[in-house]
């Protein structure tokens, strides 16, 4: 008769084969003969997380912990059996455990850290990162998580460092190149980017993990890419989960229940845009869920979205599991997943199916590649029919634009003089407020050769970080350009006042290949025309349908040169600049861009098709 160590022997080697049932039998043998065995209620747990088998592995793992209260190991795997269940806080508390025991445990490191980003606890996850490479400089994961933190907290320059060593001891780290050449796009460093532009795209064509979907936006305009770079990010990242938690219910609900799941349900682009949206929902044919994954900033506009819900729940506590559990408890009909692949997303809820129709809408500009997205909303110049080849979902156009505005935004009446936003008394003011990495070199050469071409000229940014400023100031020298040239304006408080301070620009530049989106409908709304040069994929076609829906379609080009020429044309017209400013006025009281009534009751009729649909079974015609 085999030994209780001979037995242990043997499934462990059953285990390191790989052969979990014959691991699983013999290590159940053994906590016959030895109930309180702590190697095999370890391994036993093991398994069954490995398996999916959460109930069954918290009960194996809780014992194996009262029996072996020092073993470290036992409150790691505790720790994570916890982290997937969704019980955040307990399992913080079981990974602090095996660091209590074991200061120097990597992997426990590694896991509380990642799981203290994903709580937004962010300075406490970079310090666990740290603290892995004080133990090993050359520890790749921790190299990746730390670059990956210091971009939070906007260190672009030890952010790069780190990618740089990365990429160093992993050349094929999964999306290494891409998340190098993101955060060097984010401090307008462009000194490799003739070297990994190529490389990141013919990655991306290969099938390779080369770059996420959010960062290959600011480098590609070719929706092809676009989708193959979503496919293969979504399925690696955010697979189907192995349950479903909608499976063909019919509900009897007086109204139809909309959920809009995001995490900037607060101060941010996706907040202003959607927050007159909220309040114009008809509460008499629609139920309300905000289902918030982001912080609580306390600001004015989260007190509105508070105000406008019928059902306002924070989740932050929550993991994926849990959060669809909670939604498909509220039998949900329509869930809005407002944030696809950016910051603080959780894509993974929508994986488990928690409500029959999902829809993918306006925080992420592109496909998710993934099969359980049912819906993206979009327009005809978002995504003309010819390109609905290049998105995993049902493209449902909406009528006139699928970018909503907030009419109850009140521009401050008082604009601030030149002067008092550092911009010259005489001259042309170019003006783009977008984000840095937005701003790429051929924008940038063609942008040049306007304050070149237009003499007196100006342009004037919203760079967020000094070490982006001074790149800028370097690359307009080594084009000839005065570098005091480019004026930097300054954050203000309320976006009453920096949407008054775009009556002191003359043309808006619009960037390419990821286009202004929230920041060229501020633009329009302040009244400062915009010039775009329309591509090829969602992200490059923003502005221009933008344009089509406030009707000023003659400020969209489709090659950098028109681009080019059109500026200058208007820079050197004074009279059609002023036209222009009265046609966009004159416009914002007729057309559809600045209607937030009419935009929300398109909205409201997209939902209603969808609930049909659903309440049909799926039929197509539903949507027509």
């Amino acid at each position: 008769m085999q030994s209780i160590n001979d037995k242990l022997i043997e499934a462990i080697t059953f285990q390191n084969q790989g052969n979990a049932d014959d691991a699983t039998r013999v290590f159940t043998d053994v906590l016959a003969y030895d109930p309180n065995n702590a190697a095999a209620l370890y391994s036993l747990a093991l398994i069954a997380h490995q398996r999916g088998d959460a109930a069954g592995a918290l009960v194996l793992i809780e014992r194996g912990v009262a029996v072996a209260p020092v073993y470290p190991p036992m409150h790691f795997v505790h720790g994570a059996i916890l982290q997937a269940a969704g019980r955040k806080e307990a399992a913080l508390a079981a990974y602090d455990e095996a660091l209590r025991l074991q200061p120097d445990y990597t992997e426990v490191l590694i896991n509380s850290g990642a799981l203290l980003r994903d709580m937004l606890r962010h300075l406490e996850a970079l310090d666990r990162f740290n603290r892995v490479l004080l133990i090993n400089p050359d520890h790749v994961g921790a190299l990746a998580n730390c670059a990956i933190m210091l971009t939070e907290f906007k260190q672009g320059e030890q952010a790069i460092a780190r990618f740089e060593r990365l990429l160093q001891l992993a050349p094929d780290f999964d999306y290494g190149l891409g998340l190098l050449y993101y955060e060097q796009l984010h401090i307008c460093d462009w000194s490799n980017s003739a070297i990994l532009t190529p490389q990141i795209v013919e990655g991306i064509r290969a099938g390779k993990r080369s770059c996420k979907t959010l960062a290959l936006m600011a480098v590609t305009d070719q929706a092809s890419d676009h989708l193959a770079a979503a496919v293969t990010f979504g399925m690696h990242m955010f697979p189907p989960a192995p349950i479903k938690l909608w499976n063909g219910e019919r509900y009897r609900h007086q109204k139809i229940r909309i959920a809009y799941v995001s995490p900037d349900l607060r101060e941010h682009p996706v907040g202003h845009l959607m927050a007159g949206v909220f309040e114009r929902h008809d509460k008499n044919r629609f139920e309300t869920y905000a289902i918030s994954l982001g912080v609580d900033d306390g600001s004015r506009l989260r007190a509105r979205m508070i105000k406008a819900f019928d059902h306002f729940i924070d989740v932050r506590g929550m993991g994926s599991l849990q959060i669809a559990q909670l939604m498909r408890e509220h039998e949900i009909d329509v869930a809005i997943d407002l944030a696809g692949y950016t910051s603080d997303s959780r894509t993974d809820v929508f994986s488990f199916r928690p409500a029959p129709a999902q829809v993918g809408y306006l925080g992420y500009p592109g496909t998710l590649g993934v099969p359980y997205m049912d819906y993206i909303l979009a327009d005809q110049y978002i995504i003309p029919p010819d390109h609905q080849q290049y998105f995993t979902e049902e493209v449902v156009y909406l009528p006139d634009t699928y970018l909503p505005t907030d009419a109850g935004v009140q521009i401050s009446e008082r604009t601030p003089t030149r002067a008092e936003c550092g911009l010259p008394d005489q001259g042309i003011v170019f003006c783009s407020f977008s984000h840095d990495y937005k701003i790429s070199p051929p924008l940038f050469d063609v942008w040049m050769r306007l304050l070149a071409k237009v003499p007196g000229s100006v342009l004037w940014l919203m760079s967020r970080v000094e070490i982006s400023k001074q790149n800028l100031r370097k690359e307009a020298q080594a084009r000839g350009i005065d570098p005091d040239r480019l004026i930097f304006a300054e954050r203000v408080k309320h976006v009453e006042d920096h949407l008054a301070r775009y009556r002191q620009a003359d043309i808006f530049l619009d960037t390419h290949p990821y286009n202004a989106h929230t920041t060229a409908a501020d633009a329009l709304m302040a009244g400062l025309p915009v010039v775009t040069y329309m591509g090829d994929a969602f992200p490059a076609r923003v502005a221009g349908s933008l344009l089509h829906a406030i009707g000023l379609t003659e400020l969209i080009t489709h090659t950098l040169e028109d681009y080019e020429a059109l500026v200058v044309k208007l820079a050197g017209d004074p009279d059609q600049l002023k036209a222009l400013r009265e046609k966009l006025a004159a416009n914002k009281r007729t057309h559809a861009l600045f209607d937030t009534d009419r935009f929300a009751q398109n909205l409201e009729a997209v939902y209603s098709a969808m609930w049909r649909r659903s309440e049909l079974g799926g039929v197509r015609d539903a949507l027509s």
